[in-house]
């Protein structure tokens, strides 16, 4: 189960955050013990977390809800944004527009190596799970995305495939043999807007 990390004041001011550690603020604190109520009750065998604190605040929600214990891991950082870190989205569409129009953020990480690095991520956490168990990955809106993107074998088009995650979201991606799928995407337990990719 891959899960996205609940809002920031960035998120709500539509800024890109990137790598930039900006911690939940108060709605998001509330979104995480929400959601972490839902998913507590799935038995989730192990929490893996980027270790950006929004998204170690969010696993800690769940992790005090099943005494699982979290295990951050920096390949599931969002991507770094470079010269976008801290910007708005109307700022990035009127300096960047080139850039912008690929999603490749100048002296940022590029989509093609978020999309392989979250995806190693994703394939290694699924080998230390027994059969039927399950993990809960807390990570980041554009990580996710593109990570999923890559491990289903979707083109790599940049502007991504699948649609943006909400704040609090969750997906669900399942191992079987060696063929992996998609049963959820963007799933949440309290209607919101979606602002577009982690920002």
């Amino acid at each position: 189960m891959l899960w996205r990390h609940g809002q920031t004041t960035w998120n709500l001011e539509h800024r890109f955050q990137g790598q930039t550690d900006i911690p939940l603020d108060e709605t998001g604190e509330a979104q995480a013990e929400y959601t972490a109520k839902r998913l507590a009750t799935l038995r989730p065998d192990a929490i893996f977390t980027s270790d950006l604190s929004r998204a170690q605040q969010t696993a800690a929600a769940l992790s005090k809800l099943t005494g699982v214990p979290v295990t951050p891991d920096k390949e599931l950082r969002e991507r770094a944004g470079g010269d976008w870190e801290g910007l708005s989205d109307e700022e990035i569409r009127t300096r960047y527009p080139a850039e912008r129009a690929s999603w490749n953020p100048p002296n940022g990480e590029p989509t093609a190596a978020v999309a392989d690095r979250v995806a190693a991520a994703f394939t290694r956490i699924a080998g230390t799970l027994d059969r039927g168990q399950l993990a809960v990955v807390v990570s980041h809106g554009a990580a996710l995305r593109l990570g999923m993107e890559r491990i289903l074998g979707l083109p790599a088009l940049g502007v991504g495939v699948l649609g943006p995650l909400a704040n609090c979201s969750w997906s669900v991606l399942s191992l079987v043999d060696t063929h992996w799928r998609l049963l959820e995407y963007n799933a949440q337990t309290v209607p919101e807007p979606v602002i577009g990719d982690d920002r």
